[in-house]
């Protein structure tokens, strides 16, 4: 009898880590969550001692030794470099081998691309990240993995959370400064973040390290009232993201006879929840770019993890 009787799916971020653990008809036999793993934050050693943890207590709570885990895969946000992958994997494998767990194969991936793999149950499609940052993947029907995105918020990050702060700072500085054009932007940002002055906002973002997606919402407040400055904000993010998402569906036409059409999903809440940006973002997608097809999500990231641990075994 084959000892690989379970398989374990992971979603690591910033803020907390999920697993489940499987059967290998995808059946989900426990779940839990643990702290932080991602590696940029916290290390890399404790982001894979949080690994490990979660691969214990699935197994404690379904009786089963981690010896009979199949596989495991780890989508952790940051972890989207192979360089970067190879070295958490190694960090988790050897402190399970002083530790005395038998976890014989990990995988990890980024929380990209479990994402694409639970949208679409294993299946063909396309998903749009944007969140802090943002990314798009897309996997055609040969099991092809395209990309385009996901350069950081230095230098990309098109349509993101990041992006588009950064774009109201601007707008509010100016005003400021005196030559902006007018905003209610300037209002909010002083009434939910203190952030009225020069000096407030040169002390938050160079000195406390202010994350400039968390004004996000201000932004879709202020164009729900009407702002001009904050809807031409978000009106030039769409513009930004449809021509990355378009890039992936170009990647995934090359060198086709005919032309294929996917679905397409979004993940993160503010693309998933109604509002000025993400319905400017579905408008220009029906109106740009016919061949993909709005589709809600079919299952998580973590379950996406999972279906790629199942697909390893070659079940």
């Amino acid at each position: 009898m084959n000892k690989s009787l379970y398989v374990i799916g992971i979603e690591g971020g910033g803020t907390k880590t999920t697993a489940v653990l499987c059967a290998l008809d995808g059946i989900i036999l426990s779940e839990a969550q643990g702290g932080p793993s991602n590696f940029h934050m916290v290390g890399i050693e404790k982001a894979a001692n949080t690994l490990l943890e979660l691969i214990q207590t699935c197994c404690h709570s379904v009786g089963c030794s981690v010896s009979q885990i199949g596989a495991v895969v780890a989508g952790l946000a940051g972890a989207g470099r192979t360089l970067d992958q190879q070295r958490i994997m190694d960090q988790v494998l050897e402190s399970a081998r002083k530790t005395g767990i038998a976890l014989e194969k990990i995988s990890i991936e980024s929380d990209a691309r479990i994402a694409l793999e639970g949208a679409f149950s294993g299946k063909q499609g396309i998903v749009v990240i944007s969140g802090t940052g943002s990314i798009v993947f897309g996997k055609d029907e040969r099991n092809n993995v395209v990309r385009a995105g996901g350069w950081g918020r230095f230098i990309g990050d098109e349509g993101s959370g990041y992006a588009i702060g950064r774009e109201a700072f601007r707008a509010v500085t100016k005003v400021i400064d005196g030559y902006g054009k007018k905003t209610k932007l300037v209002k909010l940002f002083d009434e939910k973040f203190g952030l009225g002055t020069q000096d407030a906002i040169i002390h938050a973002v160079y000195e406390e390290k202010f994350d400039l997606a968390s004004v996000m919402p201000v932004v879709l407040q202020a164009a729900l009232i009407g702002d001009t400055v904050a809807k031409k904000i978000l009106v030039h993010a769409c513009v930004d993201l449809v021509e990355v998402i378009d890039t992936v569906l170009k990647q995934m036409n090359k060198g086709r006879k005919s032309i294929a059409k996917y679905p397409l999903a979004f993940v993160g809440s503010v693309l998933m929840n109604d509002n000025f940006y993400s319905r400017k973002l579905r408008s220009a997608l029906k109106r740009e770019i016919p061949l993909v097809s709005l589709r809600h999500a079919e299952s998580s990231p973590v379950v996406g993890a999972a279906l790629m641990a199942i697909r390893s075994l070659n079940i």
